[in-house]
């Protein structure tokens, strides 16, 4: 069965556009995380950045204490957060590149530029109990860096593939990309996470990408939320995702 993490940021996004530098605030993430996991989401994912421009520190240990289901830490590899996951103890952490002016997350990690680094950070990571993922495009090179990090995960970065979806050349060359990528990393003895830019429109398309376990899919639940609510609307992603072939 192909798992959902739910990707709370933006409900924290909200909050913070009226509440910034406050203790409290509404709309809660963690109460959205209550709602999501109530809806049938397998995990709940949060990006903590650097710069703290939507999700908290409070946040974070607060979803530790309150959710069920498994928490994806998204995190930069510098010392400060991994300091933080190596106290919060999330299920799994997935590194992902960040940029201070990017308005989300822009393209994948370069694993194979940042070998040392990254290894590293895996090692100590998985010795406290925390599996790691990283987040990197479909690309040979870095699938097979991803490998030699000795991750548990990659989660494929399907930015590209949601932007070309509107042209079937483009959209057919990106799918291929991903389904070569999933392959690769699958007889390496990776596991396949996928995520951005996916929706209710382009989700099917994905069914031809082999071995995927988990997709992590964020603005495109909360957006429909604000027109159905946000249990609907994890419900409807999860019925899209029950046709994946596995």
């Amino acid at each position: 069965m192909l798992k959902l993490g739910v990707n709370i940021d933006h409900v924290a996004t909200l909050r913070e556009a009226r509440y910034r530098g406050s203790e409290h605030g509404e709309p809660d993430p963690v109460e959205a995380a209550r709602v999501c996991e109530a809806a049938g989401a397998h995990g709940i994912t949060a990006h903590l950045r650097e710069d703290r421009r939507h999700i908290q520190d409070r946040d974070v240990w607060r979803l530790r204490e309150t959710i069920r289901t498994r928490l994806n830490l998204e995190m930069a590899n510098v010392p400060e957060i991994v300091e933080i996951a190596l106290r919060l103890k999330p299920e799994i952490v997935c590194l992902v590149p960040e940029r201070r002016r990017e308005v989300t997350t822009e393209g994948g990690l370069d694993v194979a530029g940042h070998l040392a680094a990254l290894t590293e950070t895996r090692q100590c990571l998985n010795d406290a109990g925390i599996e790691v993922s990283l987040f990197i495009a479909p690309d040979a090179a870095q699938v097979e860096a991803s490998a030699r990090t000795g991750s548990q995960f990659i989660e494929l970065h399907t930015g590209a593939f949601a932007e070309a979806f509107a042209d079937a050349t483009r959209r057919a060359q990106e799918l291929a990309r991903l389904i070569a990528a999933a392959n690769q990393a699958h007889a390496l003895g990776l596991h396949v996470n996928a995520g951005h830019g996916l929706n209710y429109l382009n989700l099917a398309a994905l069914n031809a990408v082999p071995h995927l376990v988990e997709l992590n899919i964020g603005h495109s639940i909360i957006s429909r939320a604000v027109f159905t609510g946000l249990e609907r609307a994890v419900k409807d992603m999860l019925a899209l995702m029950a046709s994946y072939p596995g």
